[in-house]
Order: C-alpha cells, then sequence, then structure tokens
C-alpha cells in the first residue's frame, strides 16, 4: 500500500498544496517564498528520503510566520494520513546528528498523542533573513498535526544556521527510522491495540 498523502490548505494568510510520499527516494520541490526554509525542508526530504512537494503563497508582505507555521501544520497532517494506521512500523525513531560544530538529538513517538520539548535555543535573532524562533514554530506545528512526541535536544552549536540545519536533519533521519517497516513485530506497535 502506498504511504502517500495530498494536503491542500487555503486561509486568509496562506494558500498551501503538499504531497508526500514516505517511501520515496529523496526528491523534492518547495516553494515557499522563502529561501532558507527551503533549503531546510529540501534537507529533510533528502535525509529522510522521502517525495515533496510544497508550494505555498502566504502573506509574506507581514512576515514570514504565517508561511512557515501553516507548512508545519500541512506536513504534520500529511505523515498522519500517510501513515495510516501505523502497522507494521517501528513507530519510535531517534537521532543523534553532527554538524560541525553542533550536536543535535532528535527522539520521536508516532503515538497519535502529541507532546513537544525543544530545548535548544540559537545564539542569534535571524538567519539571513529568517527567523530562527520560526524553527521551533515549525516543528510543533508538525507535531501538533502528526500527533506525535517530539523531542531536540541542542548539546552544544554555535551557528545558528548549523543548529536549525542539524533539527531538520536529524528529525528526517528519526522520521525514516520510526516508519520503517518491523520485520519481527506485525500489527501495530501498541499493547492498546491503537494508535
Amino acid at each position: 500500500m502506498a504511504r502517500t498523502a495530498t494536503i491542500n490548505r487555503k486561509t486568509a494568510e496562506t494558500e498551501i498544496s503538499l504531497e508526500l510520499n514516505i517511501d520515496g527516494s529523496g526528491q523534492s520541490d518547495i516553494s515557499t517564498g522563502v529561501g532558507f526554509f527551503d533549503h531546510m525542508l529540501e534537507l529533510f526530504a533528502k535525509h529522510g528520503a522521502l517525495d515533496l512537494t510544497i508550494k505555498c503563497n502566504g502573506d509574506l508582505h507581514v512576515d514570514q510566520h504565517h508561511t512557515v507555521e501553516d507548512v508545519g501544520i500541512c506536513l504534520g497532517q500529511a505523515i498522519k494520513e500517510a501513515l495510516g494506521d501505523k502497522t507494521g512500523i517501528y513507530r519510535y525513531g531517534h537521532f543523534t546528528l553532527p554538524m560541525e560544530e553542533t550536536l543535535v538529538t532528535i527522539a520521536l513517538d508516532l503515538s497519535g498523542r502529541y507532546a513537544m520539548v525543544f530545548n535548544a535555543e540559537f545564539p542569534t535573532d535571524k538567519i539571513g533573513e529568517f527567523d530562527s524562533e520560526l524553527v521551533e514554530d515549525f516543528w510543533q506545528a508538525m507535531a501538533a498535526n502528526a500527533l506525535c512526541n517530539f523531542h531536540v535536544i541542542l548539546h552544544h552549536g554555535r551557528n545558528s544556521h548549523h543548529i536549525s540545519e542539524a533539527i531538520f536533519k536529524g528529525t528526517a533521519r528519526a522520521l525514516r527510522m520510526a516508519t520503517a517497516a518491523d520485520g519481527r513485530l506485525t500489527g501495530i506497535p501498541s499493547t492498546k491495540g491503537s494508535l
């Protein structure tokens, strides 16, 4: 069964179309109008071995917040939809990723319940023209809509670009682990019988 999803979302602030294939090959076609954000999403697709297409027309004349947060909402919805009842997956994923002087650990549980702990501070308010705080806002929106537990720990890091990149790459790798087929356990990975 194909693990894919298509999400279309239109509000007064953004219009987004997103296509996701969990079992892709890292191909992406991203256009949000926010260059740094596009770069992070391309890294996410590549390291998650996901196929990801995102087109967003947002109110960038206001700021980047609505665009970034709303794409996070759509990505979370797509992950949830593509995984269905989560039969046969590992469910849990984690990855510790070095990015030059930066080291980040990501841990997630595709539990059907939302919780997020984001222990990563950025040394600068901006990454180029991008507001650093939007990294957390994006992942909060994703986790809340994917209904997963999501933990981010920055062990150390000096460069805001590297910290953001490590979070996106680390999350991609953790998600890749969590969504992989578990060859030993069959059915839904919970004693409750559903996630």
